[in-house]
């Protein structure tokens, strides 16, 4: 095989460390992008936070004149500040302080929270989003043992018995296999003194805990009630022998094996109902995190506009004091760790100015298409899909995509994910498009007006639909129906 040397020329896109910082910040969320700008601060002594809130910009697009989303103006909004008069070091506190005092009594002109809050977000209790300690139904269930001042031999049963339930509160495995597992160290335990304990357990709040099925539980439910409650008894039939037919909506075999009425029946469905088959969901183990808009949307003189969130990133600046240190033209490792660091600042400022700009530009785009939706409501949601955004605003793609992941807009509808604004199409029968967000709006309202005694099938949604010009067929009514976790007809049907 003979060797050769050849010569091609040929294009290719080589990734620059700024794009490649430009194109990570971009698809980071908010929280990211602050766990990002903090560890850059915490490496790069150039960089530094830019606490003169009064100096702060605000980029606020209006939204597209030229139907292209581009920045059509830039309004300069100065952030209100509260200028602090005195020095806090030259303040001296009185020797007589009392209990009771605020600070505001103390210092004067201390910035007010209200001030500085973002156009949109209301006054909230700054602990409120703060997790507490973790109370789960284990640790809830463990409290009370410790408060039934049992034996330590009952006790150890006990928590052998919580171990084994999972969240739902149901026991994960048998009561023989507890017992085979504590016969290890007590040889002289017995099966009743396990059920015993169990039994107890089965009475913590909430109640129902520890059952080994949905009617074990809500039959230890119903046993709450006073004896002389009306149709209990009939009550505790249903749930240990025709439970299943009460799921698939049996009404005539309940009605004759319960011998029962229709309106005893109801009755009796009605006081089953009060019961809740998954009691450890009642205690729940997890925190409300708050979603923080990355914009916000408004409508001011009849024009929907899209501005950012200052607060979801601090504003950063080069550090002064060391970037005029840089004033040598030598090579000592000093200088260049120095300049370094400042072209990196520079950088990232950079990189957190295009992503704003990226941001508002796409949101605006968006909010340009559907102001339909945000005047009608979903059922006017436009169909569009990433390829419209990426074509209008001459972008690929991938850049849209990441973009609009992670990335939420504060609306009068809502705090929505840029996501939820795309969505495929279906041909209506003018030759236009709906959107299919819109047509599961439809199917939802179709579904809240029907009849309890007689819901709608798939296929008289669709007809429903077809009425109002919109194609779709009877397999699709299903698929958007199984999306909104709505039920079939047949589950849905209610006689009482």
């Amino acid at each position: 095989m003979k060797q050769s040397l050849q010569l091609r020329l040929g294009q290719s896109l080589t990734m620059t460390p700024q794009l490649q910082q430009a194109i990570k910040l971009l698809q980071l969320s908010s929280l990211e992008l602050q766990t990002e700008i903090q560890q850059t601060l915490e490496t790069n002594p150039l960089l530094e936070q830019d606490d003169n809130l009064g100096e702060i910009t605000v980029i606020e697009p209006e939204a597209g004149k030229d139907g292209a989303g581009n920045v059509e103006d830039l309004t300069d909004f100065k952030a209100p500040a509260s200028t602090i008069s005195e020095n806090r070091a030259e303040q001296q506190l009185p020797d007589d302080l009392e209990i009771d005092a605020r600070w505001d009594q103390i210092y004067d002109n201390l910035p007010s929270v209200s001030s500085q809050a973002s156009p949109g977000i209301d006054s909230r209790d700054m602990f409120e989003n703060q997790a507490g300690e973790e109370d789960t139904l284990k640790l809830h269930l463990i409290w009370q043992l410790d408060c039934s001042h049992l034996s330590p031999l009952d006790h150890e049963i006990g928590l052998a018995i919580i171990d084994s339930i999972d969240d739902s509160g149901y026991l994960s495995q048998p009561i023989a296999d507890i017992h085979e597992g504590l016969v290890a160290e007590h040889e002289e335990l017995e099966m009743d003194e396990i059920e015993a304990v169990l039994h107890l357990v089965q009475r913590f709040d909430p109640i129902g805990v520890a059952a080994g099925s949905p009617a074990e539980c809500m039959a230890i439910q119903l046993s709450q009630y006073a004896p002389d409650t009306p149709h209990l008894p009939k009550a505790l039939v249903l749930v240990d022998k025709y439970l299943e037919q009460l799921a698939s909506n049996d009404v005539a075999l309940l009605k004759r094996r319960l011998q029962a009425s229709d309106a005893e029946l109801a009755e009796i469905i009605k006081l089953i109902q009060t019961t809740n088959p998954h009691p450890g969901h009642s205690i729940s183990q997890n925190h409300a995190e708050y979603i923080v808009p990355d914009v916000y949307v408004s409508k001011q003189a009849g024009r929907w506009r899209v501005s950012i969130n200052p607060d979801n990133a601090p504003r950063l600046r080069v550090n002064d004091q060391y970037a005029n240190l840089i004033k040598r033209s030598d090579n000592s490792a000093d200088n260049t760790y120095l300049k370094n660091h400042l072209q990196e600042a520079r950088w990232f400022i950079k990189s957190l100015q295009s992503r704003n700009e990226t941001l508002l530009r796409v949101a605006d785009a968006i909010v340009e298409r559907q102001q339909a939706f945000l005047d009608y409501g979903e059922e006017a949601m436009q169909p569009m899909v990433l390829r419209d955004i990426a074509e209008l605003l001459e972008m690929h793609e991938s850049t849209i995509s990441r973009v609009t992941t992670q990335k939420y807009m504060h609306t009068p509808r809502g705090i929505l994910e840029f996501k939820y604004f795309f969505s495929s199409h279906v041909g209506t029968a003018d030759g236009g498009e709906c959107s299919a967000t819109a047509i599961r709006a439809i199917i939802k309202k179709f579904v809240a007006a029907e009849k309890p005694e007689k819901p709608l099938s798939d296929n008289k949604i669709a007809i429903l639909l077809g009425e109002q010009g919109i194609n779709v067929a009877r397999r699709t009514v299903a698929k958007y129906r199984e999306a909104l976790r709505i039920p079939p007809s047949n589950e849905r049907k209610r006689l009482f």
